[in-house]
């Protein structure tokens, strides 16, 4: 008897165990959708309303104006003069083989393609998304446009001719977007920005990548750039150009200073990281229930700041503060969804906003490993993974620990996760009878005196059982 029951238990064990799974496994489906509905909602704002269900409309969209924008232009020069010389078809099919090339350079660089006219390719950055990195990413775009161009330029057909060059116009600026067409629907900008850069293209020599003074103001850290005069602008006084050579010696692993290296990808997606930290503080000032009175906006830019004092004291390097900046970042992110578990949710989360973010695949690996640590600090094993815990406890060295404490009481309390204060007052002494502070910086910018605390507590726990 006692062997059948014993059976069916297993039975039932392995059966609520494959449903737990199940459920895990739609649970995470469902918060990639949630960011993939948020994605689409984002472009849906540009679609005109439609009340008569029609699809009408051709270029009447609304116009969403964005403030940093980088606009480039491209011109192939040569084509014009090599139509009278050679068969049209197979003119046609190198400058189309041009600009394929081209928007496969442009996705690559996270830019749209705008139009091409004639032998003018014509793309931008920084919108549907706003971020701050699109006048670095329309600069790689443009040189390895024009690399590509001087490869194909060996191969091609009309190689002897040797009239093709391209001049490139870029400006950065605010400009106005919305939609055209009706069966494909293509963006369409507008506004002085893009008048601008037709003029810098215009004004270009062959074969040089001339840019505005604004756009060098926000690329001139990465490239190596000389100035190159002043160009008459209708409306408007005289503006500075500059032309962009190549990327600096010290950001790139070839000789011609074309690829970039793993020093200039670390800088470049520090800078990246502050479009990411204003996505997800949004995020989580809208999405984080009321009652998390300590787990809030508020912790994750404690946290953030405590990482960066103490990665400055233990001597991390910039691709490391990266990690850690990151991790900081996304590591309550799950709590949108609950308490319970909510570090292996802030993983499953952070997964899919990474890779829009362009984190590689090991990259993501580290930041879930140090966000997980957060659950067992205890167990914490890399550097990265201490300094970590030590920024997320830092509460428990501080002279007003109990306020912070109490707060995490109420939080779990709101949601029925904990019986009582006194089984909270136990965990937290704990805590901190078990913790100790990984790096040094932490230790000398707590000092955690554990007996002051632990009798703080006690005191806490009186005062709570008195005041009933």
């Amino acid at each position: 008897m006692n062997k059948n029951i014993n059976k069916e238990v297993e039975i039932l064990k392995k059966e609520n165990q494959l449903l737990n799974n199940r459920i895990e496994s739609l649970e995470n489906k469902n918060l990639s959708l949630t960011e993939q509905i948020k994605r689409n909602e984002e472009l849906l704002a540009f679609l005109p309303i439609d009340n008569n269900k029609t699809n009408k409309q051709k270029s009447n969209s609304k116009l969403l104006k964005y403030k940093l924008v980088t606009v480039l232009f491209a011109n192939v020069k040569g084509f014009a003069k090599l139509a009278g010389l050679v068969d049209s078809k197979k003119l046609i099919d190198e400058l189309d083989r041009f600009f394929y090339q081209f928007e496969m350079v442009v996705k690559k660089h996270n830019i749209e393609k705008i139009n091409s006219i004639g032998d003018t390719f014509i793309c931008a950055g920084g919108f549907p998304f706003s971020n701050k990195t699109n006048p670095i990413e329309i600069i790689l775009a443009a040189l390895e446009m024009k690399n590509y161009l001087r490869v194909l330029q060996k191969k091609s057909k009309f190689v002897d001719e040797k009239i093709w060059e391209l001049t490139f116009g870029i400006h950065t600026g605010a400009v106005f977007v919305g939609l055209e067409g009706v069966r494909k629907r293509t963006f369409a900008i507008k506004g002085d920005t893009v008048n601008i850069t037709s003029r810098i293209e215009s004004s270009s020599q062959a074969g040089k990548i001339t840019i505005s003074e604004l756009t060098y103001d926000y690329v001139n850290e990465y490239f190596d750039c000389d100035f190159a005069g002043k160009i008459p602008v209708k409306f408007k006084s005289d503006m500075k150009i500059y032309r962009v050579n190549k990327l600096k010696k010290e950001f790139s692993i070839d000789d011609e200073c074309l690829i970039p290296n793993d020093k200039f990808n670390t800088k470049f997606q520090l800078t990246k990281y502050e479009d990411l930290n204003e996505y997800v503080l949004d995020k989580l000032e809208k999405e984080l229930p009321d009652y998390l009175q300590y787990h809030n906006l508020k912790h994750t830019i404690d946290a953030t700041i405590s990482i960066e004092l103490i990665a400055s004291g233990e001597n991390i390097s910039d691709k490391e503060l990266l990690l850690l900046k990151t991790a900081a970042l996304l590591h309550d992110i799950g709590l949108i969804y609950g308490s319970e578990n909510y570090e292996e949710k802030s993983v499953e989360i952070s997964k899919p906003i990474l890779k829009k973010y362009r984190y590689s695949e090991n990259q993501i690996n580290e930041i879930c490993n140090i966000i997980l640590a957060t659950k067992k600090p205890t167990e914490a094993s890399s550097t990265l993974e201490q300094i970590m815990c030590d920024a997320d406890l830092n509460y428990i060295g501080r002279s007003d620990f109990i306020k912070y404490s109490d707060m995490q009481y109420w939080e779990l309390k709101t949601q029925n996760l904990i019986e009582s204060y006194d089984e909270w007052i136990s965990k937290q002494i704990d805590l901190v009878e078990n913790y100790e502070y990984y790096t040094l910086t932490a230790k000398n910018m707590r000092q955690l005196r554990k007996e002051k605390q632990i009798k703080k507590l006690n005191e806490a726990k009186s005062y709570h059982i008195n005041n009933k």
